[in-house]
């Protein structure tokens, strides 16, 4: 019962705290969901750099490098390359977004291509995504809470009451909430990560290096690459896959919005590689647990985290392990709850009622929080695959939008709405055609070199959109499209 207690009051603080939020704002539709574009440097911190402190990487990078070894570097990797993106991708997004009062994802796409109907796909690809990255938190809440109460609460009870408690802050106090609750997240899965992945490698084996060279003798081929499969072009590719995916994911995108001044993402752009540092340990914990809790298959493999917790620690420290593990779910479950209704209620909605009031508008979305929240819960309970499987299905979807993101900061407009939606529409075809079917690049071309075939099929769909999108560009350009500068970059481009 004491690890019970322990994570009821991590639950109750975080709840407590983002509804505190809330105090002193006048929350219009601005205000809740890009909290009044007044953010300084430890909130977009935070909501940007702490996005990488989920349960994905509370479970799923230990459980991959429990399960899988070396490909699980992956997850180092991409997130810091994304963070040296940011510094000239974020600052031109910021200041497009504020000259035009811009309040999701997709209203970047109308305002740049002149066209609501391209918002409202963006809107729709993006929720799409989103909604199998919100089921990746549940799912995680469940198995954190399950096996951190020694089995006292059901996986089942603890989503729905972890739901429950997101769905009500965030109606209530939006982004605002999501933040303060940010700080609380990543304080405790810091102090978490670095007592787990120092204590237990020194504990069971003497040191990490010892430990390393343990694991190395019992499973020889664990610490590097496959020649194929998971091998170095499957690597690279889902780098740079999930690098340039990073900020396309609505939440993290208008997350951007909040900010006071474009100095803020080049301050943050130097400091958030090393914050991915971090990461080191929760692989360091993945790897002692190989040869301390043997014998987790598939899936099960998301477990070796909290196995060996629970096999090292007495229960107050691994209630300590599971709120800190539940926070990992709330905090990024309530931005993608947030940013879907948001999506949904301004960019569909209002297409189909263009004169629907801001407004009407935002307590649309409040309304839309706990339906979306609803939604979620049915694919946790009817849903299967791993944690990392579910993210990189996300990332796949949400990276479609990327090469009509970079056309449109260009000086001139090279690139057409048709083309953009066309590009889009044929990317996201192709990743869930892969999905569904568990195609492979080797499958569909098995005469390619191997390492070829090991490509990430999201390469695939990404290359086809750009070939798509630049073909129906060329075609729909008129004289005029194809001399005009964008003067409304330009005009971005000159303020803050």
């Amino acid at each position: 019962m004491t690890a019970i207690a322990v994570i009821l009051v991590f639950l109750v603080a975080a709840l407590l705290l983002g509804l505190r939020a809330r105090r002193g704002k006048d929350m219009n539709l601005e205000e809740w969901s890009v909290g009044g574009r007044g953010f300084g440097t430890m909130f977009v911190f935070l909501l940007l750099a702490g996005e990488i402190y989920t349960t994905f990487t509370f479970l799923g990078a230990s459980g991959w490098a429990y399960g899988k070894g070396a490909p699980a570097y992956y997850i180092l990797c991409y997130a810091s390359l994304a963070y040296v993106l940011s510094y000239w991708l974020l600052p031109a997004i910021w200041r497009y977004a504020k000259e035009h009062r811009l309040i999701s994802q997709s209203d970047f796409f109308v305002a740049k291509f002149e066209s609501p109907l391209l918002g409202a796909l963006v809107a729709l690809v993006g929720v799409v995504a989103m909604v199998p990255y919100l089921v990746l938190q549940l799912k995680g809440l469940g198995i954190i809470v399950s096996v951190a109460s020694y089995g006292h609460i059901s996986s089942h009870w603890a989503i729905i009451i972890g739901t429950v408690a997101l769905t009500v802050y965030v109606t209530i106090s939006g982004i605002h909430g999501s933040a303060w609750t940010a700080v609380f997240k990543d304080v405790a899965i810091l102090a978490v990560v670095l007592v787990l992945g120092i204590y237990l490698p020194v504990h069971y084996f003497g040191g990490i290096g010892d430990m390393f060279q343990a694991v190395d003798k019992a499973k020889p081929d664990l610490l590097t690459l496959p020649a194929s499969g998971m091998s170095t072009s499957w690597f690279a590719s889902t780098v740079l896959l999930s690098a340039v995916g990073f900020y396309m994911w609505p939440h993290t995108f208008s997350a951007s919005y909040t900010a006071q001044n474009e100095r803020v993402f080049r301050r943050n752009a130097i400091f958030m590689p090393l914050y991915q540092l971090i990461l080191l340990f929760v692989f360091f914990v993945g790897f002692a647990a190989i040869l301390v809790v043997p014998g987790l298959q598939g899936a099960d493999a998301d477990l070796a985290l909290l196995r060996i917790t629970t096999a090292t620690f007495p229960p107050w420290v691994v209630g300590i392990v599971g709120g800190a593990g539940l926070l990992t779910a709330l905090v990024p479950g309530s931005l993608l709850l947030m940013t879907s209704a948001t999506c949904l209620a301004k960019n569909v909605y209002r297409l189909a009622r263009p004169a629907t009031s801001d407004a009407h508008v935002g307590r649309l979305a409040q309304l839309l929080v706990p339906a979306l929240a609803l939604i979620a819960l049915y694919f946790t309970f009817n849903g299967g695959s791993s944690l990392v499987s579910l993210l990189l299905m996300g990332y796949a979807l949400v990276t479609q939008l990327f090469p009509a993101l970079l056309a449109s900061l260009a000086s001139r407009r090279i690139v057409t709405k048709q083309g953009a939606a066309a590009g889009i529409v044929v990317g996201v075809t192709t990743v869930a055609v892969v999905t569904l079917t568990g195609v492979t690049v080797g499958d569909l071309l098995p005469v390619l070199p191997q390492a070829v075939k090991d490509l990430n099929v999201g390469i695939v769909a990404l290359l086809l959109n750009t070939l798509v999108m630049m073909g129906v560009s060329a075609a729909t350009r008129t004289p005029d499209e194809a001399a005009a500068k964008d003067t409304r970059h330009e005009a971005a481009a000159g303020t803050g």
